[in-house]
């Protein structure tokens, strides 16, 4: 009685516990193998020499197999045995009677693992049938020992390749393959659902998508024996979800510009490399101008188009290609395109050969096709009913041609894109009439007075996408004087624009009055609150607006100032030292109810003042004050370096607006001048008639001194009508002053009356109330401005106009006195 084997643990071979029992013809167990020790838990020494009934549970449902004289004879049954424990052990058991030999050989097995052996066969067999999964088993070598990769086709493609060696051979990434397959077999970690390409060898070159799953294949006692792969077809659920991604990302990219070329380039852009490596968009010409296209019916009649957007996969567009801004030539007939462009789909069935045979034309071939083109997909676009122009996709490293869906879906991404297009049209129209109005309200960007030189820089807020209520102006004023001004009104756009050409306006009119900056402003605050009331009440709330006005005089050389809630300007002298003049603001235009501080400087010839709006200095990470206060800086660097004010206004605002700023930004930069003392002449009289010839006297020798004899009649007439009148109503001492530039003289009378001077016609019988309009007409233009204590009256005449002879000046005073 003996063991049957020698080992303790099992094969390679065995199956879990499987049992070998010898009995010989009475039944008796002859041997007994380590797995009926392990399956019954009993020893080969408490085995053998018993019965074999006695292990069964019940002897009476099996008995041994019949004699036969040739052959095995083999008989398959279920039983019972029983383990030493006295437990129930569910077993298949076969029982062989050996040819020649009266001993019965008996195997048997738990009926779970058979039947899990059965399982797994069936399985393999079924696997190794399929058509639509490849299946490769690899020995722990990671040799391929048995596939089905050679007897059907994958998800419906090419057959797959016979495996040839360690890995997949139609893999594009073999080695990695390995690597990964290693892996499995070391950690036993699966690999799940790894996407992978597949290159078939029939020379086409063609890609497909494969899902590459593998596990490791273990013996009943866990030790690796190999790997097991499994390949899934996805080819087509790729390509539907790759165009389901290129959908997205169209709906989040087209769109979000409102500029045509941007809003095109848009579309190329989510084009590639997602649907081809090449891709052009080409619109009618009208589109850039913000017009609407003209109705036609392409190709017959021809739609004048530009390529405005390019897209290249390596970033190189083709050379010798029609390229972004090139205009579209003719092209010829082609019933294809006709045939898309009624139908309103998306053109991808021509061949490149049709292509070509189409075009006919080298020169045209080689405008319009890339010379690597495979295979291309074009489709119209359309907006509310108007053909606006043409997308084209090519693929130039790729041998697939397209399909119908890559072509639904160009053409569902094109119809957005369509209308993305339009709407950029629009707002090019809007935009351009209202740059054009904003345009029209500011002043010219460079002015040249006497007392100052002038440039003017403006940016609309979003680089030009949009307009606002910014604004910056120059005035000139009586006297040689000249007045400032920049301001900011609430809001953007068309209602802003508008607005601020109304303040602009009304602040030209007001300067006329010769007011005071603080008065100005009050005024300018009324005219707001008035807006204010007409406005419509949802709109009430952005009525407003800052303002800083300012007014330099060249014979002081004082600047008087007033704000409206405006940032301080920058005073930068004739050495570069800056600095930031101290001003009270005032509150903004249309709060009412408070007055406007004046604030007067000094302002040393050659020096630069510098007015702005809030966008120019409210961007910077420290605050406004910081922003003016480094505005000053490059303000001050920028002067010192002697540059033109045209070109420093440049330079700031190049860097300011190096992003899109949030806010419209406006410079004004003024260089100021002084009138030379030698063109300034003063007199002081006191309150008597008879210094009425004293100060006759007096301008004819300054006006012989300066070589302006020849208006000595008229200004002596003048200087006599103001003086006397100023003797006569207003009392008191009376000052005259009389200055020159190269165009004009002016002469101003100052007394201490607030009345104001009215100019009428003198009835015949009357003795008096002829001085002003002799002045009126002598004078180029006469006015009154008024101090806080007295008033100046003023008359200008220009210098170098040839008076007609004085026998004309004499007819002018003969009339009057009729």
């Amino acid at each position: 009685m003996v063991a049957l084997g020698d080992r303790d643990e099992p094969g390679p071979a065995s199956a879990g516990y499987v049992a070998a029992i010898l009995v010989d013809a009475a039944g008796t167990v002859r041997s007994w193998s380590s797995g009926a020790r392990d399956l019954l838990g009993r020893t080969a020494e408490e085995a053998c020499g018993r019965p074999i009934s006695t292990l069964l549970v019940d002897p009476s449902r099996w008995s041994l197999p019949e004699a036969e004289s040739d052959a095995v004879s083999l008989r398959r049954t279920r039983a019972e045995l029983r383990h030493s424990s006295g437990r129930k052990v569910e077993v298949v058991l076969d029982a062989a009677r050996v040819n020649g030999s009266t001993d019965v050989l008996l195997l048997a097995a738990p009926v779970r693992e058979v039947a899990e052996q059965q399982h797994a066969q069936s399985l393999m067999r079924a696997l190794l049938a399929q058509e639509h999964i490849g299946v490769a088993i690899h020995d722990s070598e990671l040799n391929v020992v048995r596939t089905n990769a050679h007897s059907g086709e994958t998800g419906g493609g090419p057959p797959l390749p016979d495996f040839d060696g360690r890995t997949p051979g139609f893999l594009k990434d073999a080695e990695s393959d390995a690597a990964k397959l290693g892996r499995v077999l070391e950690t036993g970690v699966p690999l799940i659902a790894d996407r992978q390409s597949v290159r078939f060898p029939d020379g086409s070159g063609e890609e497909r998508q494969v899902s590459v799953s593998a596990f490791r294949l273990e013996d009943e006692r866990g030790r690796p024996t190999g790997v097991a792969t499994l390949f899934l077809d996805i080819t087509e659920q790729h390509k539907a979800r790759r165009r389901t991604e290129i959908s997205h990302d169209a709906s989040a990219r087209i769109g979000g510009s409102l500029d045509v070329t941007r809003t095109a380039q848009a579309i190329a852009d989510v084009l590639v490399p997602a649907l081809g490596d090449l891709a052009s968009v080409d619109v009618a010409e009208a589109l850039l101008e913000g017009d609407e296209p003209p109705e036609v019916m392409y190709p017959r009649e021809w739609l004048p188009m530009r390529r405005v957007a390019v897209s290249s996969a390596d970033g190189v567009w083709p050379e010798g290609v029609l390229a972004a801004g090139d205009a579209i030539p003719p092209l010829p007939y082609m019933s294809e395109v006709r045939e898309a462009v009624l139908k309103r789909e998306a053109l991808y069935k021509l061949s490149r050969q049709e292509v070509l045979d189409r075009l006919a034309d080298p020169d045209l071939i080689r405008l319009t096709m890339p010379e690597k083109a495979q295979a291309v997909v074009s489709s119209p676009l359309f907006a509310r009913g108007r053909l606006i122009g043409f997308v084209s996709v090519w693929r130039t490293g790729r041998v697939e041609r397209f399909e119908q869906k890559d072509a639904d879906l160009l053409f569902d991404i094109v119809a957005r894109g369509a209308l993305s297009l339009d709407n950029a049209r629009r707002y090019t129209r809007e935009h351009r009439a209202a740059v054009a109005l904003q345009q029209r309200l500011l002043p010219r960007s460079t002015t040249r007075t006497t007392a100052a030189e002038s440039a003017g820089s403006y940016v609309p807020a979003g680089g030009g996408a949009d307009i606002g209520g910014d604004w910056f102006d120059v005035i000139p004023l009586p006297s040689l004087r000249v007045a400032f001004v920049v301001g900011d009104v609430i809001g953007h756009g068309l209602h802003a624009a508008a607005t601020m050409g109304r303040l602009r306006t009304a602040i030209r009119t007001l300067a006329d009055l010769e007011l005071e900056p603080g008065e100005l402003l009050i005024r300018l605050d009324d005219l707001v609150q008035q807006l204010a009331d007409e406005a419509d009440p949802q709109d009430v709330d952005t009525m407003g607006a800052t303002c800083l006005y300012a007014v330099y005089d060249p014979i002081t050389g004082t600047c008087a100032l007033a704000s409206a809630g405006h940032p301080p300007p920058a005073v930068i002298e004739p050495g570069g030292a800056g600095r930031l003049i101290e001003v009270s603001p005032g509150p903004l235009l249309g709060v009412g109810g408070m007055p406007f501080e004046v604030t007067t400087v000094d302002l040393r010839p050659g020096g630069t003042l510098a007015l702005y709006t809030d966008g120019l200095v409210e961007r910077h990470p420290g605050g406004t004050d910081q922003g003016a206060r480094e505005l000053l800086d490059r303000l001050s660097v920028l002067c010192r370096e002697g540059r033109a004010l045209e070109d420093i206004g440049h330079a700031v605002m190049a860097r300011s607006a190096a992003s899109p700023p949030r806010d419209d930004m406006a410079l004004l930069l003024a260089r100021t001048r002084t009138l030379p003392a030698s063109d300034i002449a003063e007199w002081r009289f006191p309150d008597d008639p008879a210094v009425v010839a004293e100060a006759r006297g007096g301008v004819g020798r300054q006006l012989v001194e300066w070589g302006l004899d020849e208006l000595s009649f008229s200004t002596e007439l003048i200087v006599s009508e103001l003086v006397t009148n100023a003797i006569r109503y207003a009392g008191g001492a009376v000052g005259l002053r009389l200055f020159r530039d190269d165009t004009t003289l002016v002469c101003e009378v100052t007394d201490s009356s607030n009345t104001q001077p009215r100019l009428r016609r003198a009835q015949a019988g009357d003795e008096g109330g002829r001085g002003l309009f002799l002045v009126a007409q002598l004078a180029r233009r006469w006015g009154s401005r008024y101090h806080r204590s007295g008033k100046t009256i003023w008359a200008e005449q220009p210098v170098g106009a040839v008076m007609e002879a004085n026998a004309d000046v004499k007819g002018v005073w003969d009339d009057a006195a009729r």
